[in-house]
């Protein structure tokens, strides 16, 4: 297993292939991923444990243990944990299609596919 420090906490990842990328994304409390998008990416989320606002193209949503997401391409979306929470990520093998439109870290720009 891979992991992988991020400003927000750490990714732990579990299967990468050619076909899917499957990931442990743990979050700090207080804080949040970028507000982003893929335009290939999809994405699915399952949270473990904690307790996070999920927001999906503008609507916010409480995301609790045993709750899933599904991320088609072009869904903006945002993480933000309120407790320390572990999110299961599966998605298709885009690592690098990431298109941020807002990030609490400074870290800016674009990188596709």
């Amino acid at each position: 297993m891979k992991r992988v420090d991020k400003p927000w906490g750490y990714e732990l990842w579990w299967a990468v292939t050619d076909r899917y990328v499957g990931k442990i994304i743990h979050v700090d409390a207080g804080h949040s991923l970028s507000l982003q998008y893929h335009q290939v990416k999809h994405e699915s989320m399952y949270l473990l444990q904690g307790s996070a606002e999920l927001w999906l193209n503008g609507a916010r949503r409480l995301f609790e243990p045993g709750t899933a997401a599904v991320i088609p391409p072009f869904t903006e979306h945002r993480l933000v944990a309120l407790t320390d929470v572990d999110v299961v990520e599966v998605s298709t093998p885009e690592l690098d299609d990431v298109v941020r439109l807002d990030d609490r870290y400074g870290r800016q720009g674009t990188s596709q596919p």
